[in-house]
């Protein structure tokens, strides 16, 4: 097996979060040499991928709020956000769904570009007349990369499980609600002193998207749910129809009735929440081996 047969079948294997990674990459290792070796490549064909600030320009190129998320500028940038997203990805499937996964990372996106976009026209609207140059700026800026995505997560997480612990080298255990508090710190301070203060204004974006979605998930509802639904619709249109099988199962000797299988469903779900409220309070760590396993097989059968 070669290793592109290799990276097929890891990529095939693999949840929503192997698959957002790989897709990332692929679209760098295809772009970046293109941009590097062809000047003219990054005017006339990628810019059209980014978000602008420039609301002119924006209309004419709405598709750029979802296709910037999966663009980066160079090797460092795809690295860490490549590196947050699995790190954070991972903790975020530990209380949460693949297709939540998702939802928030594309959402979470939108957010930031909307934001970025929201932000460079107050700014423009309120200092027009101050600052010689600034509607230039703003028709000239452009956005890429998944860091509102990946941040909506990484906050969801945060604020999820704020006790939830983390290693970080040369630190040592960290609850969760610190690492937000301190991304969320960061990027205020570069908003005003870096020289990319929209980038980390879409930060901002994801992370309110983040704090959004756990807020309504602890009320009962999934803002993901409607673009989980259109994507699903969108995936059975590429999918194969496979024939019906007739396939014949013998009764068991006692069938359950409605009531008893709502009863043990609800069962089920409740020792659920008891140890998802337990993470949260003490920690992946605090729970017994046979929790861990209730744990493991539960999010099998989601």
């Amino acid at each position: 097996m070669t290793i592109i047969d290799e990276i097929k079948q890891s990529y095939k294997r693999g949840g929503v979060l192997v698959k957002l990674i790989y897709i990332n990459i692929i679209i760098f290792l295809v772009l970046f040499p293109l941009v590097r070796y062809i000047p003219s490549f990054h005017d006339k064909f990628l810019t059209y991928f980014m978000v602008p600030a420039d609301l002119k320009t924006f209309i004419f190129r709405p598709w750029t709020v979802f296709t910037y998320m999966f663009l980066h500028f160079n090797f460092l940038h795809i690295l860490f956000n490549m590196i947050w997203l699995y790190m954070f990805g991972r903790i975020f499937l530990m209380f949460m769904t693949e297709k939540q996964l998702l939802s928030t990372y594309i959402l979470g996106g939108l957010a930031g570009a909307l934001l970025f976009i929201i932000s460079y026209n107050i700014f423009l609207l309120i200092f027009h007349n101050v600052i010689q140059g600034i509607e230039e700026s703003v028709r000239n800026s452009v956005m890429l990369g998944a860091s509102a995505g990946v941040m909506a997560i990484a906050m969801a997480v945060c604020f999820y499980a704020p006790d939830y612990s983390v290693y970080v080298p040369l630190i040592g255990p960290v609850k969760l609600i610190y690492i937000a508090i301190f991304f969320i710190v960061t990027d205020v301070l570069q908003i005003i002193y870096s020289t990319n203060a929209g980038g980390h204004i879409a930060h901002l974006g994801g992370a309110l998207y983040g704090y959004y979605f756990v807020k309504q998930y602890r009320k009962g509802k999934d803002t993901g749910k409607g673009l989980n639904s259109f994507l699903d619709y969108i995936a059975t249109l590429f999918k194969p129809r496979k024939k019906r099988m007739k396939v014949s199962f013998k009764r068991s000797a006692r069938e359950m009735t409605d009531m008893e299988y709502n009863q043990r469903k609800a069962e089920a779900q409740e020792e659920v929440d008891r140890i998802l409220d337990k993470i949260a309070r003490s920690g992946y760590d605090s729970l017994t081996k046979k929790e861990k396993e209730i744990l493991f097989r539960m999010s099998d059968k989601k």
